[in-house]
């Protein structure tokens, strides 16, 4: 069924408000950013991951490093999904050991993604601690995970859809919840 957008949740300033709460977030759970990586889950995770890094260092006039981190073979629905998964890059370009990685995603639902994130970073080394930052977090978790930075909570039925649009993926700068239109 074709999907219709319902309603606008967030636009372009209300996006950037939330990164910048979160980033003031981060710096106070961190006490400061020594230690701190930024990992984005692709595909959106990652400019999300980039604009958190660069508010951070405006905040606290220090680089954090930013690396994505690509999930697909660590998903446990993958062979409901994809007949020929399409396998994206992971690019961290620093070690995770001993490290406070905060993992950044667009949407935090079933919890599924995260699960497989976790997997996917501790294969890497093993950090200080993971954070999860989310720009939105919309319930019904099947695995019990929680972010520590939410946006955004903006409570859904299984059958709505929040779409995340962000100007380096999708030329836009919006989040709307969808909904599966009924055809007559």
């Amino acid at each position: 069924m074709p999907l219709f957008d319902k309603a606008e949740i967030m636009d372009k300033d209300a996006i950037r408000r939330a990164l910048v709460r979160i980033a003031h977030e981060i710096v106070e759970k961190n006490k400061g950013l020594d230690n701190v990586v930024m990992v984005g889950i692709r595909r959106r995770g990652v400019p999300l991951a980039q604009r958190l890094a660069k508010i951070l260092g405006e905040i606290e006039n220090k680089e954090v490093p930013v690396g994505e981190l690509d999930i697909t073979l660590y998903r446990d629905d993958l062979t409901m999904r994809f007949d020929q998964p399409h396998v994206g890059r992971t690019h961290l370009p620093f070690d995770v050991a001993k490290k406070k990685v905060i993992l950044v995603d667009d949407v935090l639902y079933t919890g599924r993604t995260v699960r497989a994130a976790l997997d996917a970073i501790v294969d890497l080394g093993r950090p200080e601690c993971i954070q999860l930052a989310v720009l939105i977090d919309r319930g019904h978790r099947e695995i019990p995970i929680r972010a520590d930075y939410v946006g955004k909570n903006v409570p859904t039925s299984r059958k709505e859809v929040i779409h995340v649009r962000l100007t380096e993926v999708d030329g836009v700068e919006q989040v709307v919840i969808s909904e599966e239109k009924d055809e007559e």
